[in-house]
């Protein structure tokens, strides 16, 4: 019977799930060469670059990803685009929002997140590394993990170059490892793979700076042309002279002495030898090179940001470069919303599942990519909605909406200064009432101006309306006092219709009511309402 016993309380104990160990290996270990590069850029021909992306279409990057790589070294103009996008996201805060903000472990787990990210000295530059995927389609980091205080931590994130990654025959995205020259597929919850779509299509050609190599191309070739004609420009033409019967010695000494003549403006000529000098007479198409140089810029800051008014110079209406901006704010919303997604599956996914397992909801992070501007008018709709339209708002929407945290139990909250912020309109009515015009309150209230100390058109007004409206509160009991000490004597809904149907009782109760008393506080009104008027136009 106890072995009975024991089997049951065995089998009655709840299954508890084994929490995943991550892998603690080191896998994409840097090399020392992976900082050469096999220049592809050197000697660019239109014919190399498309063998350069043939290569990278069958799942080879290398040289595609070299080449990028050189293409932002060499072009300042490229560079400072890359880096706008780039620093437009990496200079933002961010939170980590818990899946239900309302469940105490979900809260609790974000609380984990959040602490494990901020710990990580160097985001700003893992942020950096991955946001690298939109000038080449992908970004590749390395998840270092460990172990501290029984929890699975991040110990560092390290970025591997793209040239050590590649998609075989099948389409696998694969690593090149030290042990593995041949690749190996990704591990799960290893590696952080940021991928950016600036089109449909492939990760390896979805990067901008595919886009912008046919540019980069083109004003390479006008660069080195310009550079040239620059050296020669306005210098006039050394034409030399030498007999039939010259050597080919005393010709050498001859282009010897132009080139001298040239760099030198000195040189030595053999005798019987001449040189004529002929003046440049170019004065038309002399921009022609940096006309192709500042297109070929416009074109990429157009891939890049989206427009031209605010990276390039030149000129542009206020409301031309105010739509730009908005374009360029769009891309970055769609920047943080990309990255966002990426660090919650390859980060908060795999700190979720080693440490609180698979049955856990994975928390968010949320950029703060919204503009002040942007803002201000969401409060104004937001007012108009709540406050005049009468719209039911969750307060739970309105956190979410403006990136404040609620709330805890006792936790201190701020609240505006009453002393530093006057009383709005009607609240000062109701005080220079009060102050200025106690005897409202009775029947027998006298309309008064309000005092010197109270100036203001619209505030002696108010302080009409309110004083009127109390007085008339009485005027009006009054007035309809017969109609109320009828009412009183009857019993039933029934008993009230039956008296307004009567023509000859409401009859009699029209002629008891005295309206003289409302007509002399109309009156009133009306005259202070056009001596008011009066002092306006005067002044």
């Amino acid at each position: 019977m106890n072995g009975n016993e024991n089997q049951q309380t065995k089998q009655q104990k709840p299954k508890t799930t084994a929490l995943k160990k991550p892998d603690f290996m080191e896998i994409a270990v840097a090399q020392v060469q992976d900082k050469y590069s096999g220049y592809p850029s050197n000697g660019l021909t239109p014919v190399k670059l498309a063998n350069i992306f043939r290569e990278a279409d069958a799942g080879d990057v290398l040289r595609q990803m070299e080449l990028f790589e050189e293409m932002e070294e060499k072009d300042p103009h490229l560079f400072s685009q890359l880096q706008t996008r780039k620093n437009a996201v990496t200079g933002l805060d961010f939170e980590v929002i818990p899946f239900d903000a309302d469940d105490e472990r979900d809260k609790q787990i974000a609380e984990f997140v959040a602490q494990e990210i901020e710990s990580l000295e160097n985001f700003e530059d893992i942020e950096m590394d991955l946001l690298d995927a939109i000038g080449k389609g992908i970004a590749v980091s390395e998840i270092i993990w460990d172990y501290d205080d029984g929890h699975v931590v991040i110990k560092d994130i390290k970025n591997r170059h793209q040239k050590r990654f590649f998609w075989d025959t099948e389409d696998n995205f694969k690593v090149v490892t030290k042990e593995s020259p041949g690749g190996i597929i990704i591990p799960e919850n290893k590696f952080i793979v940021h991928r950016y779509k600036a089109r449909s299509g492939h990760p390896s050609r979805a990067g901008v700076l595919r886009v912008v190599a046919w540019m980069y191309l083109f004003k390479n070739y006008d660069l080195k042309d310009w550079v040239s004609f620059c050296e020669i420009f306005g210098m006039p033409l050394r034409l030399g002279k030498y007999s039939q019967s010259a050597s080919e010695d005393e010709k050498l000494a001859l282009m010897q002495a132009l080139v001298q003549i040239g760099s030198d403006a000195a040189g030595v000529i053999p005798d019987g030898t001449e040189i004529e000098f002929k003046e440049s007479s170019k004065t038309s198409s002399i921009d022609v090179y940096e006309r192709l140089a500042r297109y070929c810029d416009e074109q990429m800051s157009k891939a890049i940001l989206g427009q031209t008014l605010t990276s390039d110079s030149g000129g542009g209406s206020y409301a031309q470069s105010k739509t730009h901006n908005e374009v360029r704010h769009d891309l970055t919303v769609a920047d943080c919303k990309a990255l966002a997604a990426t660090l919650r599956r390859d980060i908060i996914r795999p700190l979720v599942l080693f440490n609180f397992g698979e049955d856990r909801r994975i928390p968010y992070i949320r950029y703060d990519c919204e503009e002040a501007g942007d803002l201000k008018e969401t409060v104004e709709i937001y007012e108009t909605l709540i406050c005049n339209i009468g719209l039911k708002v969750p307060t739970a929407h309105l956190y979410k909406k403006f990136s404040i945290p609620k709330p805890e139990n006792g936790e201190e909250v701020a609240s505006p200064n009453k002393a530093s912020f006057p009383l709005p309109m009607k609240e000062q009515t109701a005080e220079v009432v009060a102050n200025d015009a106690t005897a409202a309150e009775t029947e027998n209230v006298e309309l008064k101006e309000p005092s010197a100390g109270n100036a203001g058109t619209q505030q002696r007004i108010d302080s009409l309306a309110t004083a009127a409206a109390k007085q008339s509160s009485g005027l009006f009991k009054k007035l309809f006092a017969p109609v109320l000490a009828m009412l009183d004597k009857a019993e039933s809904l029934e008993d009230i219709k039956k008296l307004f149907e009567d023509e000859k009782l409401v009859g009699q109760l029209a002629g008891k009511m005295d309206v003289s008393d409302i007509e002399e506080l109309l009156q009133k009104a009306m005259l202070y309402a056009d001596l008011e008027g009066r002092v306006i136009n005067n002044e």
